[in-house]
């Protein structure tokens, strides 16, 4: 009995330690490439700036919005009145009065002259006045007509509409001002936001089309790790303006912050190689971080400082400053 249990217990060991080991060999310390990152401060731009313009002139009534408000394209944010429109209607409408009566009176007389020309009591130059007066009266009500149509139209351009659907920036006018045709009654923020970026030119190398960026939320300051939207640089600007590299990056969800608003915005700028290991295979025990190794069939406990947490495509992984070589066989817990 004690010989088959001494047999099985050392079946057992052996069986652990080939786990260990071949644990131990299926990750063996290598370099990695990471980004530097670079923290700056982005400034919230609009795409396009449009301004919502009166297409009369008169008075200003029933502005409807305020600085900070969303509006959709063709929303009537305000009216332009003006007051010689509609005595400009009341005349049109007298004179379509007086041109349809005299057209009625002239179709008349037209067709009573075509009668008696039919029975020889009227002349064919008679007749031809007649057809002409009734041709003339029938074309002035109609320039009438077209006239009222066009007074119709320039009242209902009174109805400023907003160009574009985005956030209301200035709205510069007040109820009962008096404007042209052309002026600004708001300023319009379209075409979603982006974020505009200005860094030394020393880093201007580094910077990269494509390149992800990371947003901070509002009231972070560096040194924070708050970073939550995602975005990526768009465009990089081959001019250096000032001793400063402006790119521009695209980010989702940039519409709860300000036009003009400088948030934080951390970036790659270059690359480095480093060596990380599994965050499971360091051991802290009374304020000292180590590693286990093996060197052969042995496991050997090396003493480390570790660095910050990597983003590498094996996933997370901790930076190891000292204590490790490329080659270096890790046994992970």
């Amino acid at each position: 009995m004690l010989k088959a249990l001494a047999m099985f217990l050392s079946l057992y060991l052996a069986a652990a330690f080939m786990a260990v080991t071949a644990t131990a060999a299926d990750y063996q310390v290598a370099p990695v490439t990471v980004s530097v990152m670079k923290s700056v401060y982005g400034e919230v731009q609009t795409r396009d700036t449009l301004a919502a313009r009166a297409r009369i002139g008169g008075t200003v009534e029933g502005i409807s919005v305020k600085v900070g408000d969303e509006v959709q394209e063709g929303d009537v944010i305000a009216n332009v009145v003006d007051p010689k429109l509609a005595l400009k209607l009341d005349a049109l409408d007298a004179q379509t009065k007086s041109a349809s009566a005299q057209l009625d009176n002239a179709r008349v007389t037209l067709e009573r002259t075509q009668k008696l020309f039919q029975q020889g009591a009227a002349t064919k130059s008679s007749l031809d006045q007649a057809q002409t007066n009734a041709d003339v009266l029938d074309s002035q009500l109609k320039a009438v007509e077209a006239d009222r149509t066009v007074v119709v139209q320039q009242a209902r351009e009174g109805a400023v509409l907003a160009p574009g659907s985005g956030r209301v920036l200035t709205v510069p006018l007040a109820d009962g001002s008096v404007i042209l045709p052309g002026e600004t009654v708001a300023n319009m923020a379209t075409g979603g936001y982006f974020l505009r970026l200005a860094l030394p030119e020393r880093f201007a190398g580094g910077i990269k089309k494509g390149g992800e960026v990371m947003v901070a939320k509002r009231g972070v300051v560096p040194g924070q790790s708050a970073a939550t939207l995602k975005g990526s640089i768009v465009t990089v600007y081959p001019e250096i303006e000032n001793g400063r590299v402006m790119a521009d990056v695209e980010v989702p969800g940039l519409g709860g912050f300000f036009v003009g608003e400088r948030t934080l915005v951390s970036l790659p700028i270059a690359t480095r190689r480093a060596i990380a290991v599994p965050p499971a295979a360091v051991v802290t025990r009374h304020g000292l971080d180590f590693v286990t190794i093996l060197e052969g069939s042995e496991k050997i406990e090396v003493s480390v400082i570790p660095g910050e947490i990597l983003t590498t495509p094996e996933g997370p992984m901790t930076e190891v400053l000292t204590g490790l070589r490329v080659g270096d066989k890790v046994v992970v817990p």
